[in-house]
């Protein structure tokens, strides 16, 4: 039976065994500014015959909007990026727990609460990128040997205030122990092209403008700009090949995006169908190919700009250890003085 159909079936079964016209509706707070996330969402409402009701914010607002609401919050879903931040929202205990057998034989454990309170929908590598023109992949190895002399005043990067670097740091942590990755942040700063600003466009840019050779960058970002209809996007996309660090001991940092049941949602049932959605492979391929992020499910295809970097290695770590150890991220950072 086609999935979809059976899809259909458990959503016209929910709504049969409830009495309120609302419960034909799902309320979404996200964090995600995508056009495909809005093609998704009317894609539902269409083949689902529910209504979608999307609120956009940043992570910090939304998280911050539902603690206000409390009891009264018309949130069912939280959708976010960065397992730094589904921690922070489940630590607030802003979630409550689903299940669902699709969700389990779908997703490895390593990306999913252990308690089933969120789950990722779509996964991303926090890669080297390296100038064609001025560096020899040859050179690179891992995050590690980045603090190396060779890379002096060449590596370009985000600020530490910023998510990604912070998950980035929590995975170090977690690898080689607090102290070591104190050290590896004090040493890198040394090797730093200039202070850390923008987002990781701008790293990429700033490569193109030879103001550095090589950047820390999320792998999406890469196929964003190899395929802008901003000329100047495209070149700097094209300036750069990607490199997937570490691949030989504990393999390339990743995370996702995500999303989350909030714990006073009366609409369980329905919100874990939309997340069953949101991992069916015709969907994951959606998400694949209109943003350039991986398929969290491993049935899905991968976008072809994706697939012509070649597979890769991928850090198993639990990604809720990433929001874990966020504070004590946070406080290397400050103590390694990086901006």
């Amino acid at each position: 039976m086609n999935k979809y159909l059976v899809i259909l079936l458990m959503v016209i079964f929910y709504l049969q065994c409830t009495n309120s016209p609302n419960d034909s509706s799902l309320t979404i707070y996200t964090h995600r500014h995508y056009d495909v996330d809005k093609e998704i969402f009317g894609n539902f409402e269409k083949e689902m015959g529910i209504k979608i009701n999307v609120v956009n914010a940043s992570a910090d607002e939304l998280i911050q909007r539902i603690e206000s609401e409390g009891d009264q919050t018309p949130a069912d879903l939280l959708i976010t990026v960065d397992a730094g931040r589904l921690v922070r929202a489940k630590e607030k205990n802003l979630f409550q727990s689903f299940n669902s057998s699709m969700i389990d034989s779908t997703i490895p454990a390593n990306l999913k609460d252990s308690e089933n309170q969120w789950v990722g929908i779509t996964k991303r590598a926090r890669v080297i990128v390296y100038s064609k023109e001025r560096v020899d992949p040859s050179e690179l190895t891992s995050y590690e040997d980045l603090t190396d002399s060779k890379w002096k005043n060449r590596i370009l990067v985000r600020s530490s205030g910023n998510i990604y670097n912070q998950s980035l740091m929590s995975s170090l942590i977690s690898a080689n122990g607090e102290e070591n990755a104190m050290n590896w942040a004090k040493e890198i700063t040394n090797n730093f092209a200039r202070e850390p600003k923008g987002n990781d466009r701008d790293q990429v840019k700033a490569i193109l403008a030879k103001e550095g050779d090589i950047a820390i960058v999320n792998t999406y970002y890469i196929g964003r700009l190899l395929n802008s209809d901003d000329e100047l996007e495209r070149r700097a996309g094209n300036a750069v090949n990607v490199f997937f660090p570490n691949q030989e001991d504990r393999g390339t940092h990743i995370n996702i995006s995500g999303i989350g049941i909030i714990k006073n949602s009366k609409k369980v049932e329905l919100a874990t169908l939309f997340i069953e959605y949101l991992l069916s492979i015709d969907v994951q391929e959606q998400f694949a190919t209109a943003n350039y992020e991986y398929p969290i499910n491993s049935n899905a295809s991968s976008a072809s700009v994706l697939e012509e970097w070649g597979d890769f290695k991928e850090d198993t770590l639990p990604l809720q250890r990433l929001g874990e150890l966020n504070k004590e991220a946070v406080m290397v950072f400050d103590r390694a003085g990086w901006p």
